[in-house]
Formats: C-alpha cells, sequence, structure tokens
C-alpha cells in the first residue's frame, strides 16, 4: 500500500490516511514520512545545486554578509557626518548671516529675540544645524514664514498632533512623514470635549476641523500608508501580548523571550487584598501607595543599573505614590545616586494622561481604583470610563522593556462588564485576567505544529536523544522553529534551532532572514542554532550531532543570558570588531576632511615681458613678435584687460606713453594671437583657452591706475560675488559691496566701485 501510494503523491496520501476508519497517527505519519523521503532525494539527484549545498559554506555566506551589512551602516554614518563637516561654513572672517550669528555669540546681554534671529540669519542656522527638533507649535513661534524652508518635515507622535497645530511646519516642507499609531492617545485634552459638528457635513474644511489629529486626517485623506510591525521595546512578550491582541490585531510580530516563566523579566502582578480605595474623600489608596513606594525603594537598592518609572490611573494616585516615597527617601539617604542618576532616562512618577512617549526598563503600575473599604466596587476607573479610554490603558501597559509589576486590590473578576460599556474597562478586565493567568480570556489554540515534516523528523531524533522539544515558541508574528527546554528551569528554553523553513524563506530581505531577527532573538537572551535541511537530507547523523554539540555547549555555559543580555529598542550594529585591527576596512578611510579655508583669493601676478631694449618705434614691430608679446600676457595675467596688456608691453619697451598707434599696433597683435587659439577675446578683456577657472585676485600692492574696477573682468566679478554671498550664507546688498571690495584689495568703497 505504501509503496502504491507513494508514487500517486502528496494529495492522495494524505486524503487517503486521512479518511481511513481507524487508520492510527502511526500509519499516517509513515504514509507521510514515506513521500517526503522521496520526494527529497529525487529532488536533490535532479538539482544539481542542492546536492552540491554545503551548510557551512552557506553559513560563512551568510558572516560574511551580516559583517558587511553592519559595516555598510557604520560607513553611512561616517560619511553624513563628513558630508555634513564638509558643508558647514567658515566662521574666519565671517560677514553677512555668518557675522550676525557671530555677534550674538559674543554678546553676554541683549541678544537678539529667536523670531528675529531667525529671520536675519536663518539659513546661516541652517547651514550649521540641518535638522530641526521642534513641537508644532514652536515652529510658527520661532520660524517666520519665507525665512526658511525644509526639504522633509517628520512628525513623532503624530496622534498628539492637532490639524491646526501641524499646518505652520506642514507649510514649511517639501515633503511630509506622519509617525503615530492612533490606537494611543488623541490630542483632546482629558477634561474637554471637542466641538461636534453638523454629522452631515461632508466639505473637506468641516472634516479638517472635525480630525482629533493629523495621523487620522492623513488617513482619512488617503497618503500613503504603511504599518511598522516588528516590536523591539519588549524584552518578554508578556509586556505586549494584551495590547498586541486588543488593538493591533494580533499584527505586531512579536520575538519570544527564552525565559518563559517571567521569573526575572516580564509581566508581574501583585494582588493588595488587604488595600482600599477611598472613594468619598482623597480618591486614592494609601496603602498601595505606600506599598508602591517601598517597591521603588526595593529596586533603588536591588537594581541601581535598571531605570525606573511609576504610572498611575489617576493625578491623585500620582500625588500619593509621591508623597509616601518622600517620607521614605528622607528616613533612608542612601538610595539617592538612583534618584538623581539615569540623567537619560530619569526617575518619574506620572499619571497615563502624561506618560505617552516615555519609556524604561522596568514600570511598576498603580491602579488605584478599586474596592473600598466596604468591599464595594464602584466600576468607575477615571479615564478609563471616558471615550478613547482604551488607549489610554494601551499607552500606559507598554511602558517597560523587561519588566511591569501591577499593583491593584482587583482580579479581572471584580470587574463587571454588565455594568459598564465602556472600551477602557474592558480592557482592563483583559489585562487583569492576563497578568494574573498569563492566557487571554479568549479560545485561543494551545499550540502550533511545525511548519515541514523536516523539523517534526529533527524534534524526533532530538527527543531519542533525551532532550524536551517544543514547537513554534512565539506568540505572535515570529515563532522559533525549535526550543529545547532547560531541564534544571522548565520555565527557560536552553536553545532555539531555526530550520530553513516558511519562517526563513518568508523574509523579505537578507538583511531581514540572515541578521536583523537572529540579532534581536540574540538580544533577547537567546541562543540560536541553525540546522539546513539540505545538509539533514544528506547527513543527519553529522547534523544531529551538531545540534547535541550545541545543547551541551548551552547548558554548560548555562541557558540564556538574561541579566547580560542588551535592552532591545532597534538592532544596531555590534560594536564588537569583526576583524583584525590591522585590516583596514572601509569607514576608516573616511575621516573628516580638513577644515575649509574660506574665500579663495591670490595676489594679482603682473607679466614681465622680455623684449629687445629701446625700441624706437614700438608701432612698427612685425605682427608676430607682438602676438607673442600679447601671449606672453594674457598667459599670466587672464583675465586681463587690453588696456592693461597694452601697458605692460610700454613698459618692458621702455616707452612712456601708450599712444594712438601704438594701441593700433597692440589691438592688430591682439587679433593675430586670437588666431591661434590660445587667446579668446571677449569684449575688452582678453582670456587664455587653457585657463580652468577664473581666479579671484587681490590688487593691493598694485599702481593705483591698476586698480581701477573696470580693469576686472566681469566673471572674476562675479566669482568674487558669489563667494562672499555662499560664505556669508545671506548678506544685505551693502554689505556685499564692501566685502567683495575688501577681496579685491580695495580700502575704500567708491561710487564707481559701488556702480
Amino acid at each position: 500500500l505504501a509503496a502504491g501510494l507513494k508514487a500517486s503523491g502528496f494529495q492522495e496520501i494524505v486524503a487517503v490516511a486521512d479518511a481511513w476508519p481507524g487508520a492510527d497517527t502511526y500509519l499516517a505519519d509513515l504514509l507521510r514520512y514515506t513521500w517526503y523521503d522521496g520526494q527529497a532525494d529525487r529532488a536533490m539527484r535532479e538539482r544539481p545545486i542542492l546536492g552540491n549545498f554545503a551548510g557551512h559554506l552557506h553559513e560563512n555566506e551568510v558572516e560574511n554578509f551580516c559583517r558587511s551589512d553592519q559595516r555598510s551602516l557604520e560607513t553611512n554614518k561616517t560619511r553624513v557626518v563628513r558630508q555634513h563637516w564638509e558643508n558647514l561654513p567658515q566662521p574666519e572672517g565671517a560677514v553677512g548671516q555668518l557675522g550676525i550669528l557671530k555677534r550674538e555669540f559674543e554678546k553676554r546681554a541683549r541678544h537678539l529675540p529667536i523670531r528675529k534671529l531667525m529671520e536675519k540669519a536663518g539659513e546661516a542656522v541652517q547651514r550649521i544645524k540641518p535638522i530641526f527638533m521642534m513641537s508644532p507649535l514652536s515652529v510658527a513661534l520661532f520660524l517666520p514664514r519665507g525665512t526658511i524652508d525644509f526639504d522633509l518635515v517628520i512628525f513623532d507622535e503624530a496622534s498628539q498632533v492637532k490639524p491646526v497645530d501641524a499646518f505652520s511646519a506642514i507649510s514649511r516642507g517639501k515633503q511630509v512623514i506622519v509617525v503615530g499609531d492612533d490606537r494611543q492617545l488623541p490630542p483632546t485634552d482629558f477634561f474637554t470635549k471637542l466641538a461636534q459638528e453638523d454629522d452631515d457635513a461632508e466639505d473637506d474644511g468641516d472634516f479638517v476641523r472635525d480630525a482629533e489629529s493629523i495621523l487620522g486626517l492623513f488617513k482619512v485623506k488617503g497618503a500613503p500608508e504603511r504599518m511598522l510591525r516588528w516590536h523591539y521595546r519588549s524584552r518578554h512578550e508578556s509586556l505586549i501580548t494584551v495590547s498586541n491582541f486588543e488593538f493591533y490585531q494580533n499584527k505586531l510580530q512579536l520575538f519570544p523571550s527564552p525565559d518563559t516563566s517571567g521569573s526575572e523579566i516580564g509581566l508581574v502582578y501583585h494582588h493588595l487584598s488587604d488595600t482600599d480605595y477611598d472613594f468619598g474623600k482623597s480618591r486614592t489608596n494609601r496603602k498601595e501607595a505606600q506599598t508602591v513606594a517601598g517597591r521603588v525603594m526595593d529596586h533603588a537598592r536591588e537594581f541601581p543599573d535598571l531605570t525606573l518609572g511609576v504610572a498611575t490611573f489617576s493625578q491623585a494616585q500620582m500625588q500619593a505614590i509621591q508623597d509616601q516615597l518622600e517620607l521614605l527617601r528622607r528616613k533612608d539617604t542612601s538610595c539617592e545616586s538612583f534618584f538623581t542618576g539615569h540623567t537619560e532616562e530619569p526617575f518619574f512618577v506620572k499619571n497615563l494622561e502624561n506618560v505617552q512617549g516615555d519609556e524604561r526598563d522596568v514600570i511598576f503600575i498603580s491602579v488605584g481604583y478599586g474596592r473600598d473599604i466596604h468591599g464595594k466596587l464602584a466600576m468607575n476607573f477615571g479615564p478609563l470610563n471616558k471615550d478613547g479610554g482604551e488607549r489610554r490603558l494601551n499607552v500606559l501597559i507598554t511602558r517597560a522593556r523587561q519588566r511591569c509589576e501591577v499593583f491593584t486590590n482587583l482580579t479581572a473578576d471584580d470587574i463587571d462588564l454588565g455594568r459598564t460599556q465602556a472600551q477602557g474597562v474592558k480592557s482592563l478586565k483583559q489585562f487583569l485576567h492576563y497578568a494574573k493567568t498569563r492566557t487571554l480570556d479568549i479560545p485561543i489554540p494551545t499550540g502550533k505544529e511545525p511548519d515541514s515534516p523536516f523539523e517534526r523528523e529533527v524534534a524526533a531524533a532530538l527527543r531519542e536523544r533525551g532532550y524536551a522539544v517544543d514547537y513554534q515558541i512565539g506568540s505572535a508574528g515570529y515563532f522559533i522553529d525549535l526550543g529545547i527546554k532547560d531541564p534544571d528551569s522548565p520555565g527557560r528554553y536552553l536553545l532555539g534551532i531555526e530550520c530553513d523553513g516558511a519562517t526563513y524563506h518568508s523574509a523579505q530581505s537578507a538583511r531581514d532572514r540572515d541578521r536583523l531577527r537572529q540579532s534581536v532573538l540574540e538580544r533577547l537572551g537567546w541562543r540560536i542554532h541553525r540546522i539546513w535541511s539540505t545538509d539533514w537530507f544528506s547527513d543527519p547523523d553529522r547534523e544531529l550531532d551538531k545540534a547535541v554539540a550545541a545543547i551541551e555547549q548551552a547548558k554548560r555555559e548555562g541557558a540564556s543570558s538574561l541579566d547580560a543580555a542588551a535592552p532591545v529598542d532597534v538592532p544596531t550594529p555590534s560594536k564588537e570588531k569583526t576583524e583584525p585591527e590591522s585590516e583596514p576596512t572601509e569607514n576608516r578611510s573616511l575621516s573628516p576632511a580638513a577644515p575649509k579655508k574660506g574665500v579663495v583669493t591670490e595676489s594679482y601676478q603682473v607679466a614681465t615681458l622680455t623684449t629687445p631694449a629701446d625700441i624706437p618705434d614700438l608701432h612698427n614691430v612685425p605682427i608676430e613678435e607682438m602676438a607673442e608679446w600679447v601671449e606672453q600676457v594674457v598667459r599670466r595675467e587672464s583675465p586681463v584687460h587690453i588696456e592693461e596688456v597694452g601697458r605692460r608691453i610700454i613698459t618692458a619697451a621702455g616707452v612712456k606713453r601708450l599712444g594712438g598707434r601704438i594701441r593700433d599696433a597692440v589691438e592688430v597683435g591682439v587679433n593675430y594671437a586670437a588666431y591661434s587659439e590660445q587667446v579668446e577675446v571677449c569684449g575688452d578683456f582678453l582670456y587664455w583657452t587653457a585657463q580652468e577657472c577664473v581666479p579671484i585676485r587681490t590688487r593691493a600692492g598694485l599702481e593705483r591706475r591698476s586698480q581701477n574696477v573696470a580693469f576686472i573682468a566681469p566673471e572674476e566679478l562675479a566669482a568674487a560675488i558669489q563667494a562672499v554671498v555662499s560664505t556669508a550664507i545671506g548678506i544685505e546688498l551693502e554689505g556685499l559691496i564692501r566685502e567683495t571690495c575688501k577681496l579685491f584689495g580695495f580700502s575704500t568703497v567708491t561710487e564707481e566701485r559701488r556702480e
């Protein structure tokens, strides 16, 4: 039967095996494996590229790619820094807008208001600092319209920005990117409501007034949209599972933690049954506040390296915790270094209205609301009962990176959803239930089957060696194919085994598949071993021995080093050297360039001609000889006025006056020189055709006649003007005239020079 079915194909085998009355699992699996092994052998015979596959060579390619990918990120950082460095204006002799800035730097008082400064020197400020980080209202307040514009405007936390506030920033940008989460706090004030407009209004103007945020406006207007699915912040899936289910339809891709017990990281539930909520008076839970304050002090003593924040459901409970904590800190000052440390992420106590945007290693949540001294529950949870309360809860419960501890005298069973329709209260019930039981209050599958018979075969072989193996570890989005349980700590996994199955080939880029995913898992504390299916088909015993060796090494070195794992925000390149120090890398050659010297000028070089002494009749000199003298002057002084060429010739010949006949003879020589294509004539100026660029030359030291501004070629004047403006970034006309005259060595600005 097996032989006959083997030739029929996979679908027939499955159909017959599954429909066979009384067929047991063993026979069904046997039929599948018979087909599976035969198909694998056939595929490797028909496709030489599979038969020649070697896992260790492919892994070398992956490692080389990962190193190159990380190096490219570092190289791009250096390239950006270098480009900015080279574009910085030079402060030497600063004029124009740079001069305004320099004068402001030197002042001790009476500085220009920021708006006035941006109006006068905005382009210079933008050249020095091309990225502005401002609130939308600050843009309107400090950046006058028409002073500076931006290539790109990015709104972060856009769900909290009203369209009317965002307009000023949008109008100053050529392109806009809006980043936000419409499942988090809207821009409305908690104690006010948006004015309700006519429901029948359909024109764009009415919608803009009604839109609660710029994020909502862009979504309705059909802007291109992309969801960021990878969740990096939480080092344990329990910290984000409820939000993923309740608010994101399980679309977030979560990376599982090797510590499933949550003994060191994850969500922790503290049921304070002996506390009570003072509903009628202080509207606080004083005993809960005391407990939380005590746990803060314990954290400061035991985990001073982990940042901490306390979030409450109400302003009153926040104040109660602050009061209790102040008393404890007065009694015990040994922990002050913790409260004054962590300057980048200081300790805080905030309520759910102003905690958005904050994140810490550890978060304590004080619910405050709950049963009163008589055991009654009013079902009043403050902002959670309001429209949009679920958004506030979503913000509150997703602030922690490593551990989140919940303090409350409530259980999920205490909350009666028959007494309220508020979505925020429903989500709170779900959160408390999950915090206590680690199960969502809905029917969910208990586990996933392996993606392929290959994974089942690997798991079976490892179980024969005495290891406990789980399939598909994870809760949403990303699943590790096989997990080897730690016999000494059943809640942890010694090793994760990745097979090149559906998860591997579904990645859209090599960076995701071969570097970022594994990098995130390793930062969460996983040890990862990979088995290539082609290697397994070729020599399963060898690959099994490798897997066993990896498991035993993980057991010797200890299961995942969670305490030493780096916080996971985004995957960043490793700081460790991947190559010997003596081996050059791409980014070492990209050191910042030397500072530019500002405007480059040179002294005017006067041509010195060699002519026969005492030429009596200069106007009778042969035309070829006159043309040669002209070429010598132009080669040295290009661009040069024809009058200056004539003066160089009569000076060399010892003639005192440039008369009419000599002037005509020079013009004839100029025309003859032009035929040689070495000299180009344009109006009254002569140019050496091989000259690459027009220099800016100072005339200081020349005779007064040669300081005539009319003898400066238009191209040299234009180059000087451009140099002054580019150095100054922006300058008024009078300042431009003055600074340009200085470049040419003119000590005064005459009317002729001004014109």
